[in-house]
C-alpha cells in the first residue's frame, strides 16, 4: 500500500482517536469537583494575599498552562494528571474573576453575564464544530480543546456569580445552601425527562464552583464578613489533603476508569 495512499485513508476516517482522557462521571467526582472549587478559592486568595495580584497571577497562570500542557500529552486519562489540571484550573478561574473586579472594579452585576456569554460563546463554537458536547465524546485533540475552555468558563463564571450572590445579602453560608439546593435541580429534571444528560452535566458542573468556594469562604474568612475565621491557610490545606486522598484512591481503585480504558 502506497504512502499515497495511507494519506488519503487518513483523512478520510477524519482526526485521529484519543483515548478517553476524562474521568467517569461519579459520585467521586462530584466530590473532588467541589472539592477543587473551594480550594481554588482560598488559594487564589491566599497567593494574592501573600504574593500579591500581580505575581500571583503570574505564577497561577504559569502553572495553569504547564498542568494543562502534560494533561494534553497524556495519552490517556490519569487521575493525578487531570485533577492536577482542575486545581490549577479552579486556581486561575478564580484570579480572572477576581482581577476584573477588583483590579479593574467590574462590579459582578457585569462580570456575571460577561463569563455566562463567555461560555455559551465556547458552547456554540463547540457544538457548532463537533455537534455534541457530551464529555464522552472527548476522543480527539480539538473537542480536548473545547472542552478544557468550556472548564475554565464555567470556573471563572461559577467565581464570579458565588461572589455575586454572597455581596446581595445571602452571605457565605446563604450562599453555600442556595447552591446545594441549585445543584440538585438539574438532577431532578433530568430524572423526570425535563432535561437531557449533557444539559444536566454541563449545568451542575457551573454550580459546584459557587457551592464549593461560598462553603470555602464561609470556613476561612472572618466573623466580620460572616465567616467561621478558621483562616485561608488552614481551610486550603485541609481541602487539599481532601483531595489527594480521593484522588489518590481513585488513582489505585481506577474507579472513574470506563471499562475499556480499564482494560489497557
Amino acid at each position: 500500500m502506497s504512502t499515497e495512499h495511507l494519506t488519503r485513508r487518513r483523512r478520510a476516517v477524519g482526526p485521529t482517536h484519543l483515548a478517553s482522557k476524562v474521568p467517569e462521571v461519579t459520585v467521586y467526582f462530584w466530590v473532588i469537583k467541589v472539592l477543587t472549587t473551594g480550594m481554588g478559592e482560598t488559594a487564589s486568595d491566599l497567593l494574592a494575599k501573600k504574593l500579591g495580584p500581580i505575581p500571583a497571577v503570574g505564577l497561577g497562570g504559569l502553572a495553569l498552562v504547564v498542568a494543562l500542557f502534560v494533561q494534553l500529552k497524556a495519552r490517556r486519562y490519569v487521575a493525578w494528571i487531570y485533577w492536577t489540571a482542575i486545581v490549577m484550573v479552579s486556581v486561575f478561574g478564580t484570579m480572572a474573576a477576581d482581577v476584573l473586579h477588583v483590579g479593574l472594579g467590574v462590579p459582578y452585576t457585569i462580570s456575571t453575564p460577561f463569563f455566562m456569554a463567555a461560555l455559551a460563546a465556547v458552547f456554540a463554537v463547540w457544538y457548532a464544530s463537533e455537534k455534541t458536547l457530551s464529555i464522552h465524546s472527548i476522543h480527539t485533540r480539538r473537542r480536548e480543546l473545547f472542552y478544557w475552555a468550556t472548564v475554565l468558563a464555567t470556573f471563572a463564571l461559577g467565581t464570579a456569580a458565588g461572589d455575586l450572590s454572597a455581596t446581595v445579602g445571602l452571605g457565605y453560608l446563604g450562599s453555600a445552601v442556595l447552591y446545594a439546593v441549585a445543584i440538585a435541580v438539574p438532577a431532578v429534571m433530568h430524572k423526570w425527562g425535563a432535561l437531557n444528560a449533557v444539559a444536566a452535566f454541563w449545568t451542575a458542573y457551573v454550580i459546584t464552583r459557587p457551592l464549593g468556594a461560598s462553603v470555602a469562604d464561609w470556613m476561612a474568612l472572618s466573623h466580620a464578613r460572616g465567616g467561621l475565621d478558621l483562616g485561608l491557610g488552614p481551610v486550603t490545606l485541609s481541602w487539599t489533603v481532601a483531595i489527594i486522598g480521593f484522588v489518590g484512591y481513585l488513582a489505585v481503585s481506577r474507579n472513574d476508569v470506563g471499562d475499556t480504558e480499564r482494560l489497557a
